[in-house]
């Protein structure tokens, strides 16, 4: 797994600008979800070649300083406990404030990197001003402006240059299908259930699961690692926040695998953090099949799952093209449904298709419906292939790549899933220079 930076403080300092500079200095965003619980931001991003997910923990506004005390310790400890180094943010234009001595009185205890960031410095004079932060007992701190990046890059090569190396794992290459979802959805059942064994503990309370855990799975034809997510490891001095840690480790999980079983409670919905989980994974470029699970809770009539199918559908627009299961994990329906759809989007997420078939199947349609003219300029796509990724990701040729719109590429994408079914898989369409 990949390392961990959090970003920690009190509201208003800065925090949440910093994430969105950070996570934008990629050519390409690999993901960044907001509002996943209250105002929390999970991101990756890298510097120096190094490659890291970052945490933005986000702050509150409340009626008292006791409530605030209390969410600020849960935040901060919660963060604490999941990262791998902790830039500690402040504000200089308010200086040194109650709070901030709190979270320091935290952060001393910790064996882990702490970075000292005073932010909003972008004059001498502040500069001059941040030096009372050196009472709070860290350290050196480092001096930036995150609303224009001024003094970033000092910081994130210290932050990447003390962050521990993962070891690599040298890992049977077996499909990785990682079950995700909500708190007390059912995905630890979900498993249990398809090993005919209680290996994980299932309660009625959410979040019981700690860690990512791996388990093989050979049966009737099928062979590949499950990977059960969840909340929280049960650890009475840190204030749980199950939603902080369920979505963490889902972040975590959908990055390293291939299929995302996304298991959601019928009861509730496909909710907000359903949702960004689900976008989560289409961003990442993962095959997705969504589980409803506990169907037998539903009061049902003639179209109920025909309409709670479109509702969901409705919510993933435009990526409609994704396999939708019922399934009772109690009563044990359609669960092996449930794998055997995983193991079909797998098998389309690493099809390849021949490049000479993609240019006779498409080239034909292309001239029947051609891209719409631009100021008088005519494009001619001339050829296609699939590139050697992971996942479906197709180039074509043309004379004037500038003027295909996004329409137009989501009519090529519709054309390659009506021809070579990429069922539950997201398909990337580049425009290149012939």
């Amino acid at each position: 797994m990949g390392n961990i930076v959090a970003v920690v403080g009190r509201p208003n300092v800065g925090k949440s600008t910093f994430f969105n500079r950070l996570i934008k200095r990629r050519e390409a965003i690999v993901d960044a979800v907001s509002g996943v619980t209250r105002d929390r931001h999970y991101g990756k991003t890298d510097w120096n070649g190094r490659e890291f997910s970052i945490i933005d923990t986000g702050g509150y506004v409340v009626g008292s300083d006791d409530v605030f005390e209390a969410e600020i310790d849960k935040q901060v400890e919660l963060a604490i406990d999941e990262a791998d180094a902790i830039i500690f943010m402040v504000d200089v234009e308010t200086g040194v404030t109650g709070m901030d001595e709190d979270v320091a009185n935290l952060l001393r205890k910790v064996d882990k990197p702490v970075f000292l960031v005073v932010n909003k410095v972008d004059n001498n004079k502040r500069a001059a001003d941040a030096v009372e932060f050196y009472s709070l007992g860290l350290g050196d701190y480092y001096t930036i402006a995150s609303i224009n990046g001024s003094g970033t890059g000092d910081l994130l090569d210290a932050v990447v240059e003390a962050l521990p190396e993962k070891d690599e794992v040298e890992e049977e290459q077996l499909p990785r299908f990682a079950v995700v979802g909500r708190p007390n959805a059912g995905k630890s059942s979900f498993i249990n259930a398809l090993i005919g064994e209680d290996r994980y503990i299932v309660t009625d309370i959410a979040g019981t699961t700690r860690d990512s855990i791996d388990t093989k799975y050979n049966r009737f034809g099928f062979e590949f690692n499950l990977v059960d997510t969840a909340g929280i490891r049960r650890k009475s001095k840190v204030k749980e926040d199950l939603e902080f840690y369920s979505v963490m480790r889902s972040v975590r999980a959908i990055e390293h695998c291939d299929v995302c079983l996304l298991v959601l409670d019928a009861t509730r919905g496909f909710d907000g953090q359903v949702q960004n989980i689900f976008w989560l994974a289409e961003r990442n470029r993962k095959g997705i099949v969504i589980l409803v699970n506990k169907w037998d809770l539903v009061e049902k009539e003639t179209k109920t799952a025909k309409e709670y199918e479109q509702h969901i559908r409705e919510e993933i627009a435009p990526f409609t093209d994704v396999p939708i299961v019922f399934i009772s994990v109690l009563n044990k329906q359609r669960i092996f449904k449930a794998i055997e759809t995983a193991v079909e989007v797998y098998n389309n997420r690493i099809k390849r298709v021949k490049t000479s078939v993609l240019n006779d199947v498409l080239l034909p349609i292309i001239e029947s419906n051609p891209p719409p003219a631009y100021k008088g300029k005519y494009v001619k796509i001339k050829y296609i292939m699939q590139l050697p990724t992971p996942q479906p990701q197709f180039a074509f040729f043309c004379n004037l790549p500038q003027y295909i719109k996004e329409p137009y590429k989501r009519f090529l994408e519709n054309q390659l899933r009506d021809h070579f079914d990429f069922h539950g898989v997201p398909v990337s369409v580049y425009m290149r220079k012939k």
